[in-house]
């Protein structure tokens, strides 16, 4: 059991550094999202030119978009300190304390999950983005007293996949915030090219457009991609990934032309084969294919509903007709009594 935790914790730390390996340093290196950069070396270069810190900056957008790539380009641009923490590891007020009097002036604190703050953290967070300032309570009942500390001027960059639970209050104490949109397939393939450079790796145009169009929208998806096709044809052809060698490792790992995985297909079969094509509620979809509902929610439906696979209703979740095409099924007629309840 000892040497299986072990040797998990070195799997996670390798996918880590494989991650941060290649991601771009600079903005001219960082692919896609032209108007996002364009506002953000606006910013760099007037904060640079006043000799400020960049005002505090919340990026918003789907997973594996680039938001922690952004950052990082943000403080090297600024020639300034890192420091990465996430919403779920602030747990107390004290947590996040500890974080703030550990800066430096000009440093880039990066709050991955900004949503999930704990509301007491938040408090603490408010005078430190407005002010520069801590408040700290020292003791306890009646001898309690407030301290104010100064805080050296940084740059706070928040991340979320959900705008909508970042409370409003810690919102608007952003300077700038921006959504990052997915990926066209051209953009995608210039990423799997650089990152395949990176690895070292010989890759084809055909073979990075292969790759490119069943990712999603998503580089972090291509890059995932890549790897487990380099490693098909390393095993399998003659190391050259090429379109050929592409489809074949794809089908082997189980990617179908649209990008969809096998938790994708489960989910548009369960829909069209167990509940007749909807509508079905999040909960029961999310039993019937075995998953957490919040899983389903945010790391398949999204896709499902950009691709025009399914839709939502006020009565639950219906698989449209070209879902139906997609799994090799006919749709069913407009005349159909269940089609006429949706």
């Amino acid at each position: 059991m000892r040497e299986e935790g072990v040797f998990s914790r070195h799997a996670e730390s390798g996918e880590r550094q494989f991650e941060a390996g290649l991601r771009p340093r600079r903005m001219e290196d960082f692919i896609g999202q032209h108007a996002l950069k364009e506002r953000l070396s606006i910013l760099i270069e007037a904060a640079r030119s006043r000799r400020e810190s960049v005002d505090h900056v919340l990026f918003s957008g789907p997973p594996g978009l680039g938001k922690t790539s952004l950052a990082g380009i943000l403080a090297n641009e600024m020639e300034a300190n890192l420091r990465a923490t996430s919403g779920p590891a602030l747990d107390r007020p004290g947590d996040l304390a500890a974080v703030l009097t550990n800066l430096d002036a000009g440093d880039v604190l990066f709050i991955d999950e900004i949503h999930r703050l704990p509301r007491q953290v938040e408090e603490v967070l408010y005078p430190a983005m407005e002010d520069f300032q801590l408040d700290i309570v020292v003791g306890k009942g009646p001898a309690a007293r407030s301290i104010r500390l100064d805080l050296p001027s940084f740059t706070l960059v928040g991340a979320t996949t959900r705008t909508g639970r970042v409370a409003p209050p810690l919102r608007d104490r952003f300077g700038y915030v921006a959504r990052l949109d997915y990926y066209d397939d051209a953009e995608l393939a210039e990423i799997v090219v650089r990152s395949a450079a990176i690895l070292d790796a010989q890759i084809t145009a055909d073979g990075a457009k292969a790759i490119s169009s069943r990712s999603r929208g998503t580089p972090r998806i291509a890059n995932r991609l890549l790897r487990r096709v380099r490693d098909y044809a390393t095993v399998r052809a003659d190391g050259i990934v090429d379109a050929v060698t592409s489809e074949a490792a794809l089908v082997v790992f189980e990617v179908d032309g649209l990008g969809l995985d096998k938790v994708d297909r489960f989910i548009l079969d369960a829909i069209v084969a167990k509940f007749g094509g909807g509508p079905v509620g999040l909960s029961t979809l999310a039993i019937a294919v075995s998953e957490d509902p919040e899983t389903v929610e945010d790391a398949y439906e999204p896709f499902l509903l950009q691709e025009g696979l399914i839709k939502r209703t006020p009565r639950g979740r219906v698989a449209t007709p070209r879902a139906y095409t997609h799994l090799g099924l006919e749709p069913p007629s407009p005349d159909d009594p269940q089609q006429t309840l949706i």
